[in-house]
């Protein structure tokens, strides 16, 4: 089971991803939306914002996030890591259930660049 520390670096790593990243990708993620992350395994939500290409995490929960972000993700912290380092494709996760991504209308379809 990964740690709440190998998620945090995960989550770490998918934003110089994203940054680093251009054309359509880069237009997916130049969005400027709260974010939520929870950790199911660890009981665990990762809170921040997705602006400017990165993503700023500002704090760690214990728990379901207090308020409902813009752009909410659950999973285990095993997944994240793989979802990260590649071992994992979101689309086959999201459609398996092993990832929750749940979001506006707009924002799911901007989103989906990043699949």
């Amino acid at each position: 089971m990964a740690s709440i520390e190998e998620c945090r670096g995960a989550l770490d790593k998918l934003s110089e991803n994203l940054a680093g990243a251009d054309g359509d990708v880069r237009g997916a993620a130049a969005l400027d939306r709260s974010l939520s992350c929870r950790i199911t395994d660890l009981d665990i939500t990762f809170v921040g914002r997705l602006r400017g290409g990165r993503i700023e995490v500002l704090d760690t929960l214990q728990g379901p996030p207090r308020e409902q972000a813009e752009i909410r993700l659950a999973m285990t912290g095993d997944d994240l890591v793989a979802l990260v380092d590649g071992e994992l494709h979101f689309a086959k996760a999201w459609g398996s259930g092993r990832v929750r991504l749940e979001a506006g209308l707009r924002d799911l379809l901007r989103l989906r660049k990043l699949l």
